[in-house]
């Protein structure tokens, strides 16, 4: 029995972040096709919960936005994808061919029987933190032992992280370098209103919710910064019924500095 043919899969990178498969370019061309995240949902065989928050994933990562979610939910509704969306589709495309001329050389070129099938890996982040988000370094202040790092995801959108000094030297974290911002879901906490929240957290981010998902003790709820970018977070069902947060209602979301980890590739 001969082995298959040598074949690579492609993490395809924007500034060297954002990383985006093949399986959610799939979802993406789906989008594409049919305008619809529920309809491109049934395509790729997902759930319209995982499609959806593949988009935000995605949208969260680059720094623009790659599809427009729009209302309409699991049963329709129109999200357009955006150029930013096509150019990394055709992008991809390229890399795709490119990748495919390559290991055809590649594997013709192997003799006495070697398989370079152990050698050859495609490397992408995994993280169980349910929001990431991608941004440029603007600030960071020094401390005897800790320091704080601001990061701008979005234009009037900065989130600010707490970490040692040690790991801001390690990671290099200097003003215009880019970095990712993991945020459990569980440590975001939500409040009514727009500002005027005077709370001893660091980080008060002003949103809209967009979608909200109850289970039988715990609540998902979607916060859209802007557009195109959103945080999730994971509350007591008793606490988002108590602050009657439906769609369209404005929120804040309340996240301490020391609860945001910072990670470069």
């Amino acid at each position: 029995m001969t082995d298959p043919a040598l074949h690579a899969t492609i993490m395809l990178a924007k500034d060297q972040t954002g990383r985006v498969g093949a399986e959610r370019i799939a979802l993406l061309r789906a989008i594409r096709a049919s305008g619809s995240i529920s309809a491109a949902a049934r395509v790729v065989g997902l759930s319209y919960k995982a499609a959806w928050d593949a988009v935000q994933v995605m949208n969260n990562l680059f720094d623009r936005p790659l599809v427009l979610p729009a209302a309409g939910g699991k049963d329709g509704g129109a999200s357009p994808i955006t150029d930013a969306g096509i150019a990394v589709l055709d992008g991809y495309a390229v890399a795709e061919a490119e990748l495919a001329s390559a290991m055809a050389r590649i594997e013709a070129s192997v003799s006495n029987g070697l398989s370079l099938k152990p050698l050859l890996w495609g490397i992408g982040m995994k993280t169980s933190a349910r929001n990431v988000l991608r941004g440029t370094v603007s600030r960071v202040t020094p401390g005897t032992i800790d320091a704080e790092v601001t990061l701008a995801v979005a234009e009037g959108i900065e989130i600010v992280a707490t970490i040692t000094r040690g790991s801001v030297e390690d990671l290099g974290l200097v003003p215009g370098a880019t970095a990712l911002a993991l945020i459990k879901s569980s440590f975001v906490i939500l409040a009514r209103g727009d500002d005027g929240l005077r709370t001893s957290a660091r980080n008060t981010l002003a949103g809209t919710v967009i979608a909200r998902d109850d289970g039988a003790i715990a609540s998902e709820v979607t916060l859209e910064l802007t557009p195109g970018k959103t945080l999730t977070a994971t509350v007591t069902k008793e606490s988002a019924d108590a602050l009657d947060l439906q769609i369209g209602t404005r929120a804040l979301a309340l996240i301490k500095a020391s609860h945001v980890i910072l990670a470069v590739e």
